[in-house]
């Protein structure tokens, strides 16, 4: 494999670095790359990738782009509003770089997409869910391909390289994922908008160095970013001898990161919701006023308590959404403990609703 002449002068400034040069650039062109989620993460790494001139990349995500998106995911326009994010983002890596071959994959990877990963030389995750970062993870460990990782929240971000064949996996730092009602989303949390951009560029960075052995790379090394100090720190990382992956003691790993009975899906809410369900709304004020799933009870979740809940009747179907079901989720299991049998959360919230049985709903 060369270098055409037209690419010759597109990375030429790649090439005048020392330890890197012709060399460099033909890794780069060599390597098979899989980017996880196109989002906040994923359109920084996706576009410095693609300018630098990593040779196959694929992109998945499963999810349309929203105009709450536009805020920190600078892969996507106001005019792609609607599409779905894979396919957005490698509309724009393409006008970058064409010299690339790309594949959108508009689809959530998960445990059964094992096959996705064989043949790819880094996986890079920039998705923002548990599920899906631990099903890429055992798939790496399982298939031997370095796992990148990346994480955004609020104000900070952390960044690191996970390779069992050669150091800690991501379950060394994180063994299973937490409680549901314990995880916060960046609708629920918030995020400051140029962060995905910081900690996006440091993964492409990251990324780069591997591909092409040039540095340091983060392996056995957790890098936390602060916004607002600012500042930065790194964790040294070891090999947990408990790890459920790595520790060679053959401890079955065959969780599935899903969540209990308390939750059911979009459709077959709509079924209850025909058969006379209750449905409950735990977003605030703002989110109400966007849009709801009529006919709803509005008990916005920082006012859930005995005293609102006294007044509704615990023997009928509850069905109690949010935004993406994680508030929900946390208030359907107050509401069992108070005898409310019969109330299950909406998983993935007015989201899946609109997504799936309802398109009409103002989207945020």
């Amino acid at each position: 494999m060369e270098l055409s002449t037209r690419e010759i002068l597109r990375y030429q400034r790649h090439m005048r670095l020392t330890d890197f040069g012709k060399e460099g650039q033909l890794a780069l062109k060599r390597a098979r790359v899989l980017l996880v989620g196109a989002g906040g993460l994923g359109c920084p790494v996706g576009l410095y990738l693609a300018a630098a001139g990593v040779g196959s990349i694929t992109v998945a995500d499963g999810d349309q782009v929203e105009l709450s998106n536009l805020q920190r995911q600078i892969g996507h326009r106001t005019a792609e509003v609607g599409l779905n994010k894979a396919q957005s983002l490698v509309s724009r890596m393409h006008a970058i770089n064409d010299d690339i071959h790309y594949l959108a994959l508009a689809l959530h990877l998960g445990r059964g997409d094992v096959a996705v990963l064989e043949g790819i030389d880094l996986v890079i995750d920039g998705s923002d869910n548990f599920k899906t970062r631990y099903a890429m993870t055992d798939a790496c460990h399982q298939l031997e391909i370095p796992y990148l990782y990346g994480a955004i929240q609020q104000f900070e971000g952390q960044v690191s390289l996970f390779d069992s064949r050669h150091g800690p996996c991501y379950r060394c730092l994180f063994p299973h994922p937490p409680p549901k009602d314990l995880i916060p989303s960046c609708e629920q949390a918030g995020v400051l908008g140029v962060l995905p951009g910081v900690i996006g560029v440091m993964m492409a960075n990251e990324a780069i160095k591997y591909l092409t052995g040039v540095g340091q790379v983060l392996l056995g090394r957790v890098l936390i970013y602060d916004a607002l100090e600012p500042a930065m720190r790194m964790i040294q990382l070891a090999r947990d001898p408990e790890c459920p992956l790595c520790s060679g003691l053959s401890v079955p790993v065959d969780e599935v990161v899903e969540f209990s009975d308390l939750e059911i899906d979009a459709r077959a809410a709509h079924q209850l919701q025909q058969r006379g369900a209750r449905f409950m709304d735990v977003r605030d004020e703002v989110e109400v006023s966007i849009c709801a799933i009529e006919p709803y009870v509005h008990v916005p979740l920082v006012q859930l308590d005995v005293a609102a809940l006294e007044v509704l009747d615990p023997t009928e179907t509850w069905v109690v959404y949010c935004y993406d079901g994680i508030r929900s989720y946390r208030a359907v299991k107050f509401m069992r403990e108070l005898g409310f049998e019969r109330a299950v959360s909406l998983a993935g919230g007015i989201k899946a609703w609109t997504e799936q049985i309802d398109p009409n709903l103002a989207k945020y």
